[in-house]
C-alpha cells in the first residue's frame, strides 16, 4: 500500500499540471466564447433559443464521447492542411480535449448569463437611458455589474463540470488526473483510482471556493475579495503548471499504449530502453486501437507494440486468414507502403482473442470449441471487453460459427474476468496471454475453423522515425524475445498477485528475467 501511494504521490505534479493547464484553458475560452454569446442572445430574442438550444444539445452528448470524436475530425483537417499548406498539427491530446471541454462549459456560463442579463430590473434600464447612456455603456455599467453574481455562479458551475470532465480526456491522448482512473481500474490498483478521484475533487473544490470569493465579491461590489479571489486563481495556476516550465522540454520520443495491462507493461519496457540510451521520454496511454494506430500513422506517437490481428482486420480490412507468416509479411509490406510505418519485427509471443470459460461450466455443458459453444450459445451469456463486439474479427467469428447469444456485455477487461467468476457472463473473449487464464485454470476453446487471425505482438515505429537509429537500436533487441511465459508472468503479477506490482515494476522484472 505504502509503495502505491508513493508512486502516486511520485506522479501528482506531472499529472495535475496537465490537468489545470487543460481545464484552466478550456475554462477560459468557454468564458470568452459564452459571455458574448450571452449578452447577443439577451438582446434577441429569435437567437435566445438556438443559441440556448446548442449549449443543451452538447451537454446531452456524453463527455466521452464529445472528447473522442474530435480525434477523427482533427485528424482529418490537419491532414488536408498538410495537403494544402504543406503543414498540420497535432490532434491527439491537448487540442481535441481542449475543444470538447469548451464546448461542455458553455451551457451554464451561457444560461446564467442570459438570465442574469435579462433579469436586470427595467427602470434601471430607463434610469440608464435617461442619462443618455448608450447601449455600450449601459451593458457595460449597469447590467453586466448588476448580472456579474449569475454570471459567476455560471462560471463556478463550468469549472467544476469542466475539472471532472477533464479526467476523461486520458483516452485520447492528453495527460490528466484520469490517468490515475483508467490505469487503476485495468489494474485494480484501487490506490491509484481513489487518489485520482480525490485529486480531481479536491482540484474542483478549490476552484470553486476561489471562484466563490469572486462571486462574493460582485454581490459586495468588493474591489479587494475580487482581487484576493483572482490572485488566488492566478497563483494556484503558476504553482501547478511549475513542473511543466521546469521539465517541460518536449520529450524527444513519445511511446503509446492502449487500455489494459499488458500494453503498460510493454510500454515502460520500451520507454526504458529507450532511457537507457540517454533518451528523454514521454508515454500516452490508454489509447483505443483505432486513435494508436492513426496516431502513430500521423507521428503524433512513435512506438508502440500492436497485434497482427488487430492490424490485419481493422487497418487492413482484411477478413481473411491466411496464417500467421504469411499475415506478418504482408503487414509489414502494407503498413510501409500505406502508411509508411515500419513492422519492426513481432516481440515472440501472441496474445490472441481467445473465447474461455470456468472448467466447470464448460464440462457440464460438454463444450471445448467453438463449434461446441455454437450449439449452446442461446442459453449462454457473453462477456467481452469494450472493444470486442464492434470488431471485425467478432464478425468473423459470429458468422463462422453462427453464434448467437442470449446476451451480450461489454465490460472493462478487468471486470470482464470477475463476471465470468461471478457467474454473470458464461463464455468470455479473453486474452491468450493473459496470465488469468492459467491462474484461474480457465478452459480456451479451440477455433477448428480457423476465424480468429493470429495475433503476434508486434513493435510498430511512426514514418518519421522509421531510420532513427537510437530508436531502432534501443527497441530491435526486444524482437522475438519475449516468450508467451514470461509476458502471461507479468501481467499475472500486475493484474493478480497478492503482492501487486505497478507496470513498471513488472517491466523492470521482465528486463532482468530476458536479460535486457
Amino acid at each position: 500500500m505504502s509503495a502505491r501511494m508513493a508512486a502516486a504521490w511520485a506522479l501528482l505534479p506531472d499529472y495535475l499540471a496537465w490537468h489545470v493547464l487543460l481545464s484552466a484553458s478550456a475554462l477560459v475560452l468557454g468564458v470568452v466564447i459564452s459571455l458574448p454569446l450571452a449578452v447577443a442572445a439577451s438582446r434577441s430574442a429569435r437567437l435566445r433559443w438556438p443559441v440556448l438550444g446548442m449549449a443543451s444539445l452538447i451537454q446531452t452528448i456524453p463527455s466521452l464521447a464529445l472528447l473522442a470524436l474530435f480525434y477523427p475530425l482533427l485528424l482529418a483537417i490537419s491532414a488536408l492542411s498538410v495537403r494544402t499548406l504543406g503543414v498540420g498539427f497535432p490532434a491527439l491530446g491537448f487540442l481535441p480535449s481542449l475543444l470538447a471541454l469548451t464546448l461542455y462549459s458553455m451551457l451554464p456560463i451561457l444560461r446564467n448569463g442570459v438570465t442574469g442579463i435579462t433579469g436586470v430590473d427595467p427602470a434601471l434600464r430607463e434610469a440608464a437611458d435617461g442619462v443618455g447612456m448608450t447601449p455600450r455603456q449601459k451593458l457595460l455599467k449597469v447590467e453586466l455589474p448588476l448580472a456579474a453574481p449569475v454570471i459567476m455562479a455560471g462560471v463556478r458551475t463550468a469549472a467544476v463540470w469542466t475539472i471532472g470532465a477533464a479526467t476523461l480526456s486520458t483516452p485520447v491522448g492528453q495527460t490528466s488526473l484520469g490517468n490515475y482512473i483508467f490505469s487503476g481500474l485495468q489494474t485494480e490498483n484501487w490506490v491509484f483510482v481513489l487518489f485520482g478521484c480525490a485529486a480531481s475533487a479536491a482540484l474542483a473544490l478549490v476552484a470553486d471556493q476561489l471562484l466563490a470569493l469572486v462571486e462574493t465579491a460582485a454581490r459586495q461590489r468588493s474591489r479587494a475579495l475580487a482581487i484576493a479571489g483572482f490572485a488566488g486563481l492566478a497563483a494556484g495556476v503558476v504553482l501547478a503548471l511549475l513542473p511543466l516550465v521546469s521539465f517541460g522540454q518536449p520529450a524527444a520520443y513519445v511511446i503509446g499504449a492502449k487500455n489494459f495491462s499488458e500494453q503498460y507493461i510493454l510500454a515502460e519496457l520500451m520507454a526504458d530502453r529507450l532511457q537507457g540510451a540517454g533518451a528523454r521520454v514521454q508515454r500516452k496511454e490508454d489509447l483505443g486501437s483505432a486513435v494508436a494506430y492513426r496516431a502513430l500513422a500521423a507521428g503524433e506517437i512513435d512506438a508502440y507494440v500492436d497485434y497482427s490481428g488487430t492490424l490485419w482486420t481493422n487497418v487492413l480490412k482484411r477478413p481473411d486468414n491466411p496464417g500467421r507468416r504469411a499475415v506478418l509479411g504482408q503487414l509489414t509490406t502494407e503498413l510501409k507502403r500505406r502508411d509508411g510505418v515500419l513492422v519492426l519485427g513481432s516481440l515472440g509471443f501472441e496474445n490472441a482473442y481467445a473465447f474461455v470459460m470456468r472448467p466447470d461450466r464448460a464440462a457440464a455443458l460438454h463444450i471445448t470449441s467453438i463449434a461446441d459453444l455454437a450449439r449452446e450459445a442461446p442459453q449462454l451469456n457473453l462477456g467481452s471487453d469494450l472493444e470486442f463486439l464492434s470488431r471485425p474479427e467478432w464478425k468473423a467469428v459470429e458468422g463462422a460459427y453462427g453464434l448467437r447469444f442470449r446476451s451480450q456485455r461489454a465490460y472493462q477487461p478487468t471486470f470482464m474476468y470477475r463476471a465470468l467468476s461471478g457467474g454473470e457472463a458464461d463464455v468470455i473473449s479473453a486474452f491468450s496471454s493473459d496470465g488469468r487464464i492459467a491462474a484461474d485454470h480457465l478452459v480456451v476453446l479451440s477455433d477448428p475453423r480457423g476465424a480468429i487471425p493470429p495475433y503476434d505482438a508486434v513493435v510498430l515505429i511512426s514514418p518519421k522515425r522509421a531510420h532513427d537509429a537510437r530508436l531502432l537500436a534501443a527497441l530491435q533487441p526486444l524482437i522475438g524475445k519475449i516468450p508467451v511465459e514470461a509476458m502471461r508472468q507479468a501481467n499475472l503479477t500486475v493484474d493478480r498477485d497478492q503482492a501487486k506490482a505497478t507496470p513498471a515494476e513488472a517491466a523492470a522484472a521482465l528486463r532482468k528475467q530476458l536479460g535486457l
